[in-house]
């Protein structure tokens, strides 16, 4: 098991305040799966990537608009952190820890 698999509690600080969710992650060698679960909904992420403690993924949200949202992340220990390119919007960052 790598140290990225297992579920993580985030707050990302977008322009319209601190977004809560949780993201299941699983690696199977250079690939990231997973999903995302907030207040709007639950979403699979796409085109994931791991390498070591390095992560990047995308997640397509429909609410509160269509957007395609790409992270880039890096796992510490129990510690998750990184940034968001939220579409025409421009960048926001997240932080977590695991929950499991």
């Amino acid at each position: 098991m790598s140290n990225v698999d297992g579920v993580w509690n985030t707050v990302t600080n977008t322009p319209m305040g601190p977004q809560s969710a949780t993201i299941t992650l699983a690696t199977d060698g250079a690939t990231l799966t997973g999903n995302m679960s907030s207040p709007q909904g639950a979403i699979d992420i796409e085109d994931g990537a791991v390498d070591g403690d390095s992560l990047s993924w995308k997640a397509n949200i429909t609410s509160p608009m269509v957007m395609t949202l790409e992270f880039s992340a890096t796992v510490t220990g129990d510690e998750i952190s990184g940034n968001v390119q939220l579409g025409a919007f421009g960048n926001a960052t997240f932080s977590g820890t695991r929950a499991s």
